[in-house]
């Protein structure tokens, strides 16, 4: 892919004056962006691009700086802006929204995308108390915010209830403190209700879990309702269509974690009968 000078110039300013950008990254990209004397731009951008790589290989850029990294590797992310307008408008008739977090988002998207009457899966954080936090500020878990997914649903096409029941085959609803190999109060699984109907089938479907015994732990999911969501970074938006090879790994050691949890638990009712 053929890279505009200009353009990469301004969106190096733009990172540079992101506040998400982190101090190091943005010491990396003032020294792109300085008029070094006898210094080819193509040159100081081949050392900018060698200053992120270490941490762009292990996934440790921030979202922003991350995008524009594979932007100059020739593997531009897909802009969301279109979900980000789709998140901001008003409901149209028949369309309703659900809030879940269960653990990180990453793997929450597709599950949900895939199925009929579906219009969009978005990334995101809620169920904190700052405004517009980003990426690292949440896993810093100091802002109160969870990662979660807000669904825009067709209600003719696929129900509230179709929903969450598919949420509860997602997650471990044992675990409060995060979910499988995501740790921390920002990986909770918590439901996040938009209406009193949607409260009625979520503690309704809660309580049927609970009675069914099919756990031997208790189930700690939360209901609250929901509050602002803030739709995360464009890097996080359709991470399983971006990353394909990573998502498919994540999602293998997800299954397997709960194929083994649910034999498991299938094990113990059997003794204890």
């Amino acid at each position: 892919m053929r890279l505009n000078p200009d353009d990469i110039q301004q969106e190096i300013y733009n990172l540079i004056l992101n506040p998400a950008t982190r101090e190091w990254e943005r010491d990396l990209l003032v020294q792109a962006k300085d008029d070094q004397s006898g210094v080819r731009f193509n040159e100081r951008l081949d050392v900018l691009n060698n200053g992120l790589k270490p941490l762009a290989t292990r996934n440790n850029l921030t979202p922003d700086v991350m995008d524009f990294y594979l932007k100059i590797n020739g593997q531009p992310q897909k802009d969301s802006q279109d979900k980000l307008d789709l998140h901001a408008a008003s409901n149209p008739p028949y369309q309703e929204r659900a809030i879940f977090a269960g653990g990180c988002f990453w793997c929450m998207v597709e599950p949900f995308d895939t199925r009929p009457g579906i219009i969009a899966v978005i990334s995101g954080y809620t169920g904190g108390n700052w405004q517009s936090p980003t990426y690292d500020q949440v896993v810093g878990q100091y802002t109160g915010h969870v990662e979660a997914v807000e669904i825009l649903f067709d209600t003719r096409l696929i129900t509230y209830q179709q929903l969450v029941t598919i949420y509860w085959q997602l997650i471990d609803p044992t675990d409060d403190l995060g979910q499988i190999d995501d740790r921390g109060d920002n990986y909770r699984p918590i439901i996040f209700v938009n209406s009193a109907q949607q409260r009625q089938i979520a503690e309704q479907s809660k309580q049927a879990i609970i009675a069914s015994q099919r756990y031997s732990r208790p189930i700690v999911v939360a209901i609250e309702s929901a509050t602002t969501f803030w739709p995360a970074e464009n890097f996080h938006q359709d991470f399983y269509k971006k990353n394909k090879v990573r998502y498919r790994k994540i999602k293998h050691a997800r299954q397997l974690y709960l194929f083994l949890q649910r034999l498991t638990n299938k094990a113990h009712r059997i003794f204890k009968k």
